[in-house]
């Protein structure tokens, strides 16, 4: 689990509220530069000083953890052989190669590692990180806004072991923690069986294209209703007369409805580059796919009816193409203008209706 550290040296008068939020959504760290701002706080969360100026205090109080610029304090090892009772660690502003030499020393050589960043690039992150593929200290990032976290938590596909945010007002360290421990959220998938198949016309079908490299028992969910959606597969399969599109769904009708995440739905039509799109697995696994761009284009339509164990009926129009798939049981690969009745696809049943894409309830019937 990647720890979230919160950061009060510049919290001014509201940092006793911004220390119990954090308490209460279970922070690992407080940060403060002065020992008297860690005496109130319960030992149940790491106390991290972080003092500022060329001298250490004399006094360290009940901090659990100190954090020192090596170049001006002297090295963690050296601090601990004069304070053994103390746990010690360092801090890396990287603003040049010199200073990135130093972090990528630190990670390497300490236990804990506090880093910031002054440049608007990943690049010494990354460089920071694959220094420490086989050290076993923690390096916390510090950033100045929630909304960075996701994008510290990706570099290099794993990110640091924790960040640090000093918050600009109350509800950001929540913020900050809803983005840290959550977790892709699997499906139930079900098995639908194909009543019927008709040949619908001509309509507009969408493309989506993401920029992830989809598996071979991945796809979207789609479908003309809100409650009911098939799991159409990637073209990651191969074809005679086309190379495969392994980011690719050709997914189906343009007012069809997909999954953006477990609880929200959006047309295709809606979906454009940046947006994002729940990917799911034969297994029922999820991820989030960013879209890099959406194709709409004229042609033939294909609708498929299916229906539950329990009797729910499901439809999704497709291209009415032998290239377009669908997963059945057990990621069987399904060419969709092959389905027969009796045929057995894997489905998701929502449940509950939708408004603007968010699950309510109240009457609304689709058919």
């Amino acid at each position: 689990m990647k720890q979230c550290w919160l950061d009060i040296r510049s919290a001014g008068d509201s940092a006793a509220a911004l220390c119990q939020e954090a308490l209460h959504h279970g922070f690992d760290a407080i940060v403060a530069a002065d020992p008297a701002d860690l005496a109130p706080l319960p030992p149940t969360v790491t106390r991290v000083l972080l003092p500022s100026g060329a001298d250490l205090p004399a006094d360290f109080g009940v901090a659990d953890l100190v954090v020192v610029d090596p170049a001006v304090h002297g090295t963690p090892q050296r601090l601990a052989e004069r304070h053994p009772e103390r746990r010690f660690g360092a801090y890396v502003e990287v603003t040049d190669s010199e200073s990135l030499e130093l972090a990528c020393a630190s990670v390497r050589r300490d236990e804990y590692t506090v880093l910031r960043f002054r440049d608007p690039t990943n690049i010494p992150l990354e460089i920071v990180l694959a220094a420490a593929a086989d050290a076993s200290g923690l390096i916390i990032t510090a950033m100045d806004r929630v909304a960075d976290a996701p994008v510290h938590l990706g570099v290099l596909e794993h990110g640091p072991g924790g960040l640090m945010l000093a918050p600009a007002a109350p509800g950001e360290a929540a913020r900050l923690r809803d983005v840290v421990t959550k977790k892709p959220e699997a499906l139930k998938l079900v098995t639908l069986t194909v009543t019927g198949t008709t040949h619908a016309g001509m309509g507009e079908r969408a493309c989506v294209d993401t920029c992830t490299y989809l598996e071979k028992d991945e796809g979207i969910l789609v479908g003309s209703r809100a409650k009911g959606m098939v799991l159409c597969v990637s073209e990651t399969h191969p074809l005679p007369y086309m190379p495969t599109r392994p980011f690719r769904v050709n997914a189906g009708a343009i007012m069809s409805y997909t999954l953006a995440d477990p609880t929200h739905t959006r047309y295709l039509s809606e979906l454009s580059a940046g947006d994002s799109v729940l990917a799911v697995g034969a297994d029922g696994r999820t991820r989030h796919a960013i879209v890099g761009r959406v194709k709409i284009e004229t042609r033939p339509l294909l609708s498929i009816d299916a229906v539950s164990d329990e009797g729910e009926p499901v439809n999704v129009i497709v291209q009415d193409d032998w290239h377009v798939r669908i997963l059945g049981p057990g990621a069987a690969v399904l060419n969709s203008t092959a389905l027969q009745p009796g045929d057995r696809i894997l489905g998701y049943l929502p449940q509950r209706e939708r408004h603007v894409g968010y699950p309510i309830d109240e009457f609304c019937h689709e058919q």
